[in-house]
């Protein structure tokens, strides 16, 4: 009993000492906390406290009423997602779109960063990147802008098929079939630029001696790239990639918004634009509520089972 109380008191007194430290290291180091303290009220502010109205989606929710006031139905809006044919589609939907996303925009950000590092004209090699990272800063409006003036049917690209091939018009902007290729071909043009900062912060990173050393094993260039670029900045495409996992049922609002219309509304429709639709539009609120949690736990299961994927194959993941 004597022992246990000793070191019941030495585990307080550590306790303690270590709270002790951290404040001491806190109040030194007060004004890099400052600096911290917008983005930290950022996310609480408009990350936590709205999590608050989760609530809804286990009520039937009522505007005029405050959301303490609603009857309680428990899962029913949640059975009803595994129900509705409508929401079967809409998930399918944003599955497909992400994965496209992953499988043709998340490699051509490598590629594209692989490419800039092998220039050696610094001159040059500032403005092919200048030009890459400018259309990240153009709003989704902009971007679906300029696509439907090119891709409409008496648009620049369909007057050269006509004119030039003697082609007919493609409906680019009513074919179904075609929704998905021009939404990654958006995406590929506007964001590819802008991913490749992070690639190529990783890449300035890498061991001079190292391509050194494969030259004077008589390593070609795309040997270097093979054998040395690629696994110094594994580690980092395996974080971005799980990263990515994590927002496979988030495929963006704007951008889908703006494409759909009634011909493609069945192959465009995703998660996103479906909870806007039913809550917003159809005043389900409790419904599209519902949804839009059960699309945030999926892409925390998503990131938790492919980081501890990739931790099993001697990567270091998120955490």
């Amino acid at each position: 009993m004597k022992d246990t109380a000793v070191q019941t008191q030495r585990a307080g007194q550590l306790k303690t000492g270590r709270w002790k430290g951290l404040k001491r290291r806190m109040w030194r180091e007060r004004y890099i906390y400052f600096l911290l303290l917008p983005g930290v009220l950022y996310f609480i502010i408009y990350k936590y406290v709205p999590m608050a109205g989760l609530i809804i989606a286990f009520q039937d929710f009522n505007p005029f009423t405050s959301i303490w006031s609603n009857d309680w139905i428990g899962f029913k809006n949640f059975i009803r997602i595994f129900e509705d044919k409508e929401v079967v589609n809409v998930v399918w939907n944003t599955i497909n779109i992400s994965l496209l996303q992953i499988l043709m925009a998340f490699p051509i950000s490598i590629v594209l960063a692989l490419m800039l590092n092998e220039l050696r004209n610094e001159t040059y090699k500032r403005i092919v990147q200048s030009m890459v990272y400018l259309p990240h800063f153009l709003s989704w409006v902009v971007v679906v802008g300029i696509f439907v003036v090119f891709l409409r049917g008496e648009g620049l690209i369909n007057k050269f098929l006509v004119d030039t091939l003697n082609w007919k018009q493609i409906p680019f902007l009513t074919d179904p079939a075609l929704f998905k290729p021009v939404i990654i071909a958006q995406i590929i043009w506007k964001e590819s630029g802008w991913s490749t900062i992070i690639f190529l912060a990783a890449l300035a990173g890498v061991n001079p001696q190292l391509y050194e050393a494969a030259v004077m094993d008589g390593a070609s260039r795309w040997r270097q790239i093979w054998h040395v670029t690629l696994p110094a900045i594994r580690s980092v495409i395996v974080i971005l990639f799980i990263l990515r996992l994590g927002s496979v049922m988030d495929t963006g609002f704007e951008q889908i918004f703006l494409m759909l219309n009634p011909f493609n509304m069945e192959t465009g429709n995703v998660l996103d634009t479906y909870v806007y639709f039913k809550g917003i539009q159809q005043g389900d609120v409790s419904f599209a509520t519902a949804v839009g949690m059960f699309k945030g736990l999926v892409g925390l299961v998503l990131v938790m089972a492919a980081n501890r994927i990739a931790k099993r194959f001697g990567e270091d993941g998120l955490y």
